[in-house]
């Protein structure tokens, strides 16, 4: 059953479901403007999701065909696995902020062994054992998605408005959660006339969400070396949607809710003892793999899955790197594979 949702104003969302995948579904939203609807990401390439999201847009009462555009808060596949097929289908323009649609071109030219070899190596100066790094030695194709995805062909510019005929969408740039993810502000008042319904509506994607706290890795990029510190990045862009006040938010997984800087303050608590949590356990020398074992997740170690001990072990790395950043942990001089302790 497609489950569609009417905002008001003008916008309407359709769960999208992703296969496999504790979080459910992407909220697709569908914001009508003088030329069309223009889509909030586009959800997971798969065909039972291309299905749901043909039939949403039906029960929202119009058709892929008439998609104007696809604005992509961020380039995973959840978000923009879709967006190449609605452009198929309609001749509708791809929007995406440059760094993310980088990240694209060079997804889409990097052959398969590059990307295993990359994480291999990753892993192993993660301190990661050779049982978990094996796999990835002995891969000969692609087995994860997101690799083929669309270049977008417009750029989303941050503090400028899209082009949305009849609309006021202005882009945030928020990176984080990947470094070209963005917010999109919807400068227009509310329709239910919340408190603060002048400040309008943010389409959050998956920079602040009601309950769930977005995974912040590092950027993953075999021809960038670059040191990046992505969790900064995140508090600080978290910081400047607290200060948007909008009345309400609309993020692509969960629900819509009120009240933003609340739950603004909320994830920069999480995260600020988070890593007064991984000083404690850097009273000793650990590896990002040995941090990762020890940190707290949503289930012991040893039951986390595969895939998902290798997003684990980027998160680890993240929060290193800005507790180093700050001088509060430094590695260890000589060691092999590099060891961490707090200053």
């Amino acid at each position: 059953m497609t489950e569609t949702f009417d905002h008001g104003g003008g916008v309407r969302s359709i769960q999208v479901p992703i296969p496999d995948n504790p979080l459910g579904y992407t909220l697709v939203y569908v914001v009508d403007t003088d030329r069309g609807p223009v889509l909030v990401d586009s959800g997971w390439d798969d065909p039972a999701s291309w299905e749901v999201l043909t039939a949403g847009l039906a029960a929202c009462g119009t058709s892929v065909a008439e998609v104007h555009g696809v604005v992509v808060t961020h380039h995973h596949p959840d978000h923009h696995g879709l967006s190449g097929q609605v452009r198929e289908a309609s001749g509708a323009w791809v929007a995406m902020h440059a760094a993310d649609a980088a990240i694209v071109r060079r997804t889409r030219e990097t052959r398969p062994e590059r990307w295993y070899a990359y994480m291999a190596a990753k892993l192993t100066a993660a301190g990661a054992p050779e049982e978990h790094v094996a796999p990835l030695r002995a891969a000969r194709r692609r087995t994860f998605p997101g690799l083929t995805p669309a270049l977008p062909d417009r750029e989303i510019v941050p503090g400028e408005l899209l082009g949305l005929p009849g609309r006021r969408l202005r882009a945030i740039w928020t990176p984080g959660h990947t470094p070209g993810h963005v917010c999109l502000h919807l400068e227009e008042e509310h329709p239910a006339q919340l408190p603060g319904s002048g400040s309008g509506r943010l389409f959050s994607g998956d920079h602040v969400l009601p309950e769930i706290t977005p995974h912040i890795g590092l950027y993953e990029d075999p021809d960038d070396a670059t040191v990046t510190d992505p969790l900064g990045d995140y508090l600080d862009s978290l910081e400047r949607v607290g200060r948007l006040t909008p009345a309400e938010v609309l993020p692509a997984h969960q629900y819509a809710f009120t009240d933003a800087p609340a739950r603004v303050r909320q994830l920069l608590t999480h995260h600020e003892d988070r890593l007064t949590d991984l000083l404690a356990l850097l009273s000793e020398p650990l590896t990002p793999w040995q941090l990762a074992e020890r940190m707290e997740w949503n289930r012991p170690w040893q039951e986390i899955p595969y895939p998902s001990r290798n997003i684990a072990v980027s998160e680890a790395e993240a929060h290193l790197r800005r507790l180093v950043k700050l001088g509060r942990a430094e590695p260890v001089a000589g060691s092999e594979p590099v060891a961490y302790v707090a200053v």
